[in-house]
């Protein structure tokens, strides 16, 4: 079993920047994926990153070049630095462990908000 605890939200304004950080416990050696995903109420899950067990990452087209996503593997966690933040990145952001390429995904948090305003 595998907990993740998102940290890190909260309100910004456009163009400015947010550090969201998720403590992971549990099995998490088993995941090969961990990353972030976000979701606006009626809209599918959208992937904002992930890396691997490689350490290689992949990234949403909407935050490529704006986000980067790390991973801490001593104090287990993965981090979302997120830069020239706009409008349409306000969302709620959950951070996730899997075995497979995203969409599958095994394990996830409850998610903070992220706003950003004008």
């Amino acid at each position: 079993h595998v907990q993740l605890v998102e940290s890190g939200g909260g309100l910004v304004q456009s163009g400015g920047s947010l550090s969201l950080s998720c403590a992971a416990s549990g099995s998490i050696a088993s995941m090969n994926f961990l990353g972030w995903f976000r979701q606006v109420p009626g809209k599918e899950r959208e992937l904002v990153a992930r890396v691997d067990n490689g350490g290689n990452t992949v990234y949403g087209d909407s935050v490529r070049g704006r986000f980067t996503i790390s991973r801490d593997n001593v104090k287990n966690t993965i981090n979302l630095q997120m830069n020239v933040l706009k409008l349409e990145d306000t969302s709620v952001y959950y951070c996730y462990a899997g075995r497979h390429p995203f969409p599958a995904m095994d394990y996830w948090g409850k998610g903070t908000l992220v706003t950003v305003s004008s």
